[in-house]
């Protein structure tokens, strides 16, 4: 037998020293980077306690000045003038569209990676590829087609014309599939067995299992929908339809900025995306492993 030699207490110290300094370098790496990425979000929430000349005269920083800062964009914002009406306006109108985006994305490709995952047909393989291919064109070719196509279709300046062209996300049939493809089959047998119908299979048995998956989705679609300008912004013709981002937009022209109601309206617009992740952040870690690893 050959002779098996244990690592000595120098190579366990070499071996924890390694570990540590790269641990070190690790949590450095991850502080710096969570500074650049939380950093124009407190720049933005300060920006939201000052003036419109100050933001002009400043611009975004963390300079804490407090003598500068005020409540007055919050309570213009929530006053109930032209301004603020238009503000909900668009405030509501986003919230509609992602609701329908959302529950629409999920339900149609949950059905349709249940199909690819958990049936056995022909040009199967054919029909996953050329889903995934679809992530590899930019949407700006699809632009021109998808805008001719709503014209065609009499959807210009409709809630349907904005959302329909995105209910079928390539990206979130494959995060479905690979999910559920790594699910016992043996699940669909046994409720067969027991008299379920297909329908009853999918949406009794199989769905319940997928929540995490369904949580992971819901908040990517649900900040897609909600962040989504350059396709809304092509379709909707009457202001009073306008999502929240374009109407922000439409504060900045060249005869003025409204400053004020733009940057404390873009900060109160953080909320529903933030209460969306709050609601679903138990499920949203395992749904975003599980869904990397399986099958």
């Amino acid at each position: 037998m050959a002779n098996t030699k244990s690592p000595s207490i120098d190579d366990k110290m070499g071996m924890s020293k390694k570990n540590k300094i790269l641990s070190f370098f690790a949590t450095a790496w991850f502080v710096m980077l969570s500074f650049v990425i939380v950093f124009p979000i407190f720049a933005g929430l300060l920006a939201s306690f000052r003036p419109g000349q100050e933001l002009i005269r400043k611009g975004l920083s963390i300079d804490l000045d407090f003598s500068t800062m005020t409540l007055n964009n919050y309570i213009y914002l929530f006053s109930g003038n032209v301004d603020s009406q238009k503000y909900f306006m668009w405030f509501k109108n986003s919230m509609v569209l992602t609701l329908i985006s959302v529950v629409g994305t999920l339900a149609i490709c949950y059905l349709v990676a249940y199909g690819l995952s958990m049936y056995e047909f022909p040009l199967r393989r054919i029909l996953f590829f050329m889903v995934i291919a679809t992530m590899m064109v930019p949407f700006e070719i699809l632009m021109l087609p998808l805008y001719k196509e709503m014209i065609t279709f009499k959807l210009i300046d409709t809630t349907a014309g904005v959302v329909l062209p995105g209910l079928c996300g390539a990206s979130t049939i494959f995060f479905f599939r690979q999910y559920m493809i790594g699910l016992p089959k043996e699940l669909l047998d046994a409720g067969r067995i027991d008299g379920a119908t297909e329908y009853g299979i999918c949406f009794k048995i199989m769905l319940p299992i997928t929540k995490p998956a369904f949580a992971a989705m819901s908040i990517l679609c649900a900040m897609g929908a909600w962040n989504n300008i350059l396709w809304p912004m092509l379709v909707y013709r009457s202001a009073n339809k306008f999502t929240l981002p374009i109407g922000l937009n439409t504060l900045l022209t060249p005869y003025g900025n409204n400053y004020d109601v733009l940057i404390a309206g873009s900060m109160f617009g953080i909320i529903p995306v933030f209460v969306v992740f709050l609601c679903f952040q138990s499920y949203f870690i395992d749904g975003m492993t599980a869904g990397a690893v399986k099958g």
